[in-house]
């Protein structure tokens, strides 16, 4: 199994390698681009003035463990994804001169005991699409099909997986009930780092107290030291938006997050009841941007903007909540505004206890 290549259109920049790998492809097709060009990677206001620690950086991937591709788009095909992604490195595209979106008809799974290291770069060319079908990308350390390596899989540094310069679209985990959520990531244990990628259609499990994470699902990191999302987009236009029960960009238990310099915008968190369920309900809805649930988190945006998200329970733009009351949320150069349903505002589209650490500087916009 694995799907094949077509003609696309994606935005960005990164490097890429020059020779092919060997692999065959299967069924599939590419997807219709639907306007995709034109939406920005990353936050198009950002003024450059975030900082960022240095392991938030691009990868360096000038010199490629594996290159997926001989020149041409028949040869990225979901087949060679899969198979490079199992053998991990740092893995880049030769797609040719154009865009390209390549279709799997499986999740792409890192094995954990491979290679520490996991880098996918597509150049700023290269959409990977679950045909709406499939999930795109999977990492678990504590999946024993994926291999322990560790005997303390919830807290170790490896796997360390990194994707860049990237679209993803029409990833779909809605028959995954195991590991469910991140319809086009998954992502628990070791480190995780997306930098200007973007998430268009993704999809998870459409009802459900904690399920969530249209694009991006991702569990305990190691040492509790933060997953990054750096200039990248979920959603950013009414065609472009992820849907899932909550956590219609992103969803996490236990992660601290530093986001700087992206867009969520225009997706949906479509469960109804809230976390835990009020009665005759399915549950979930909160979130329509960033659904952050755990004990003492710390979720910080700076440069970004969170706008025209919905839910049905609560938090329109933000859910953040701290079970135990230790939690900071800090918003800087960010904007928050435009953000529609659900309830338990305690600010302007963002829902969390009201004892919650905020630190909020002056140049961040709260609206309705």
């Amino acid at each position: 199994m694995g799907g094949r290549a077509s003609g696309g259109s994606v935005s960005g920049s990164g490097g890429r390698g020059a020779a092919g790998d060997p692999g065959d492809g299967g069924g599939g097709s590419g997807s219709e681009s639907r306007g995709d060009d034109a939406v920005p990677t990353g936050n198009p206001d950002a003024d450059g003035a975030c900082e960022r620690p240095s392991e938030a950086g691009l990868e360096d991937v000038s010199q490629p463990d594996t290159v997926i591709g001989d020149g041409t788009a028949e040869s990225c095909t979901g087949a060679r994804v899969v198979e490079a992604v199992g053998r991990g490195g740092v893995i880049v595209f030769d797609c040719g001169p154009e865009p390209v979106t390549i279709v799997l008809d499986e999740p792409a799974k890192v094995k954990n005991a491979a290679n520490p290291v996991v880098v996918l770069d597509g150049g700023g060319k290269v959409t990977l699409s679950g045909g709406g079908k499939t999930r795109i990308l999977y990492m678990n350390t504590c999946d024993e099909k994926q291999g322990y390596t560790t005997s303390h899989c919830d807290n170790q540094d490896h796997p360390r997986l990194t994707v860049q310069n990237l679209t993803f679209v029409d990833g779909n985990s809605k028959n995954e009930e195991t590991y469910d959520g991140g319809g086009a990531i998954y992502a628990r244990g070791g480190r995780l780092k997306i930098i200007r990628s973007r998430f268009f259609r993704n999809e998870c499990a459409s009802e459900g107290p904690d399920v969530g994470g249209a694009a991006v699902r991702a569990f305990q990191q190691f040492e509790n030291r933060p997953a990054y999302v750096i200039e990248s987009t979920f959603g950013g236009g009414p065609d472009q938006g992820n849907t899932c029960s909550n956590g219609g960009g992103i969803s996490s238990i236990g992660v601290n997050w530093v986001i700087v310099d992206s867009l969520f915008s225009h997706n949906q968190a479509i469960g109804r009841g809230g976390n835990p369920a009020e009665a005759g309900t399915p549950g979930g809805g909160s979130g329509g941007g960033i659904y952050s649930d755990g004990g003492t988190l710390r979720l910080s945006l700076c440069g970004t903007r969170v706008e025209n998200n919905t839910v049905r329970a609560y938090g329109s733009g933000i859910f953040f909540v701290s079970n135990n009351h230790q939690g900071t949320l800090e918003l800087s150069r960010s904007v928050i505004r435009g953000n529609r349903g659900g309830g338990w505002n305690v600010l302007p589209g963002i829902s969390m206890h009201d004892d919650t650490v905020r630190i909020i500087d002056e140049d961040t916009v709260l609206e309705p």
